[in-house]
């Protein structure tokens, strides 16, 4: 297991091979997936490095990510990988993540352009989603599950009628048939940017899974309660390297999406519900 490394014992053999400079130090720690942990290295006071600590199936999907798409400007600079997949160390980016982000057509168009309109073809699987530990057979499988898992925290927060009409919308998706598999961040959110001076520079913290674009642009869209509308979402939406759906479609995608943010809204962000439920009230009204 990871958690059981010596850091320190990591740091100097990382120093020895020359990885990182000898006079870094571990002066943050922070919690990565439920079995990671994540440290930040400073030189001279200045973050610099950043060492995470892993399952080894963990890790090597985050490799897989980092080395599909280096070209990147958004991604960190993978240092190196341990060879059995215990730990990673790859560049600091300054900035904080989630906050100060300023408008979100920037980030947004940011991330279309240097990130999602990069991404590639998976082809090492015939699987969706989380392909290696949770593996499902169609996309609509996959979201179906996100709703589900939301449902239980949504509760009775919102009517059981909003919940059948999501329904219907997963229902509406292509079970995979002809569809093309992409490499995706999966956790491609605000939680996860990194801004500096309210430009976006940076995006971390990957749960690589296997889908179409639309998911991690969704996903960013909204990830965010602010500027949920329809002139930010075609504009980005139009920057977009993409297979043209009708709008009536990219709407119920937003919706789908919206209600998964919302269950993750009342477990982990509840300051953000009041905001989220006006933009409920706000796409609702927008199907034809």
């Amino acid at each position: 297991m990871a958690l059981r490394l010596d850091v320190k014992q990591i740091i100097k053999d990382l120093s020895k091979t020359g990885v990182i400079e000898s006079t870094a130090i571990a002066t943050n720690k922070m919690n990565g997936t439920t079995e990671g942990l994540v440290y930040t290295l400073t030189v001279n006071d200045e973050p610099k490095y950043v060492l995470k600590l892993d399952s080894p199936q963990n890790i090597s999907l985050v490799e897989q990510l980092q080395l599909t798409y280096r070209e990147s400007t958004l991604l960190p600079k993978l240092l190196y990988t341990e060879p059995n997949k215990a730990f990673i160390v790859y560049s600091y980016i300054t900035g904080t993540t989630h906050y100060n982000r300023g408008s979100k057509i920037d980030w947004l168009t940011a991330i279309v352009k240097e990130l999602l309109n990069h991404y590639v073809i998976y082809q090492k699987t015939d699987k969706w989603g989380f392909w290696l530990e949770d593996p499902c057979q169609t996309w609509r499988e996959f979201i179906d599950q996100g709703v589900e898992y939301a449902r239980i925290n949504v509760g009775s927060l919102l009517p059981i009628e909003d919940y059948n009409k999501v329904k219907s919308f997963v229902e509406n998706i292509s079970k995979g048939e002809g569809q093309e598999r992409y490499l995706l961040h999966g956790d491609c959110g605000v939680h996860n940017f990194v801004f500096d001076k309210k430009a976006l520079t940076g995006v971390i913290d990957p749960s690589p899974i296997v889908g179409p674009v639309l998911y991690d642009f969704m996903y960013a869209f909204c990830s965010s309660p602010d500027d949920l509308n329809l002139e930010t979402l075609f504009q980005a939406y139009s920057l977009l390297i993409h297979d043209p759906i009708e709008r009536s479609r990219l709407i119920e995608e937003v919706i789908i999406q919206l209600y998964c943010r919302i269950g993750i809204c009342l477990k982990h962000h509840p300051h953000d519900l009041s905001d989220y439920l006006k933009a409920w009230d706000y796409w609702k009204v927008r199907l034809p």
